[in-house]
């Protein structure tokens, strides 16, 4: 990401919740035969010392992606969207775009097919219990686990993190109030998140 120091995140523990609140990923590994990206749903091992991720992958991808041979990149994209300089209200004309980003790396370790299959349950568990009758794989597990035979788990021990919360810190309080009045209007920029992650982000919300 572009060297902006004055929005890069340190703390493990904001790059946690990025990725609890944003749990859709994109995989990039620089292969032999050049750059491959993919797209999954990841899962923090809350109890894992550090910054854990599981996954899975459909086959053939763990292939094409060379999983388990070198390093890869995950991109977490939270909250994001364009910022107009009207609602600046002080004659700038420069928009820029707000955005909540983290770029994780680390070697991917290939789990044995019954962990994979517990990382699949835990993942479906962790997206269904939001529902008013939810499901399980435990609920026809012979045919869940046939399923999950075409597909590769994976856990990510995250060994380096490039994160930014670039949210209009850079301007003063009276515009950062309109720039979220803004995006929590009906505009065709309007986004109740990424207002929602810049009142955060100035304490007017709790994590």
């Amino acid at each position: 990401m572009r060297h902006t120091p004055a929005y890069v995140i340190t703390d493990p523990e904001e790059v946690k919740r990025l990725v609890r609140n944003n749990p859709w990923a994109t995989i990039v590994s620089n292969t032999a035969t050049g750059l491959v990206a993919s797209h999954y749903p990841v899962v923090l091992e809350e109890g894992a010392d550090g910054i854990s991720l599981v996954s899975h992958v459909g086959r053939p991808d763990e292939r094409l992606l060379e999983l388990g041979q070198h390093e890869i990149l995950v991109i977490i994209q939270g909250p994001h969207g364009y910022v107009s300089p009207s609602w600046y209200d002080n004659g700038e004309v420069i928009p820029t775009w707000n955005h909540a980003t983290a770029h994780l790396y680390g070697v991917p370790e290939i789990l044995t097919e019954e962990e994979n299959f517990r990382v699949l349950t835990s993942l479906v568990d962790h997206f269904e219990h939001h529902v008013e009758h939810p499901r399980s794989l435990h609920d026809d597990e012979d045919a869940s686990r046939r399923t999950a035979k075409g597909t590769v788990g994976i856990r990510l021990v995250v060994t380096r993190f490039d994160a930014r919360l670039k949210l209009s810190q850079n301007k003063p309080a009276e515009v950062v109030d309109r720039i979220v009045t803004a995006l929590e209007g009906g505009g065709p920029f309007a986004s109740e998140a990424l207002a929602e992650e810049m009142r955060r982000t100035r304490g007017d919300t709790a994590p």
